[in-house]
């Protein structure tokens, strides 16, 4: 399980430091895309795997499920770290995630986060006032 907020920097060649804490977990292959609300999305392979076998079973006829699925998986690339820990970014996805300099690279359960420190602070700063209106919504999953 992946947890925790870090903040860190994108270099000059598109690298960046993935927490210490979330190496392991991610292993020596994992799978970096375009995510929801300009983030980008890291799966480790099993998940990745995972999330792949449920997206095939979507309807192709439906035109939602198409766009999704050509969004979600062309922007897709298949990563590992280097010796210092870094991933390099391809550029499609910094320019997608609008990461310039400074990131924040998040947990969140079976995934790691990574935005552009600028775009986190906004989203944080927008859903704080309806945190407590989401975890009402939520009642029903048991929470």
């Amino acid at each position: 399980m992946f947890m925790g907020e870090y903040q860190h920097s994108v270099d000059e060649k598109g690298r960046l430091i993935i927490p210490a804490k979330f190496r392991d977990a991610l292993g020596d292959s994992f799978v970096v895309t375009r995510g929801l609300d300009s983030c980008l999305f890291v799966y480790p392979r099993s998940e990745w795997e995972s999330l792949e076998a449920k997206l095939k079973t979507l309807p192709f006829t439906r035109a939602d499920a198409r766009a999704f699925s050509r969004f979600f998986f062309s922007g897709a690339t298949e990563s590992d770290l280097d010796k210092q820990g870094r991933v390099n970014i391809p550029n499609h996805l910094r320019e997608y995630a609008k990461l310039t300099r400074d990131c924040v690279v998040i947990g969140v359960s079976n995934r790691v986060e990574i935005w552009g420190k600028e775009a986190w602070d906004t989203y944080c700063a927008q859903s704080a006032d309806s945190f407590a209106e989401l975890a009402e919504k939520l009642i029903d999953f048991d929470l």
